[in-house]
């Protein structure tokens, strides 16, 4: 649970935004997105493969 302390005479929308920024920090976010839809855990580490060529694509273009 997040726990925004508010300062005295703090503006409520300052502290919503302060929230929010918080709130994306913790990645609960990126949880929700990804249980949002299954993915079969073969596509998952086809994904995972396809980004590791292309992240070792770059490394050695980079070397040439």
């Amino acid at each position: 649970m997040l726990i925004i302390p508010v300062k005295e005479g703090e503006n409520i929308d300052r502290a919503l935004k302060r929230y929010k920024r918080k709130f994306v920090k913790t990645t609960v976010k990126n949880q929700l997105n990804l249980r949002k839809q299954y993915d079969k855990p073969s596509v998952l580490r086809r994904a995972q493969i396809k980004k590791a060529q292309y992240i070792q694509g770059l490394r050695d273009a980079e070397t040439v």
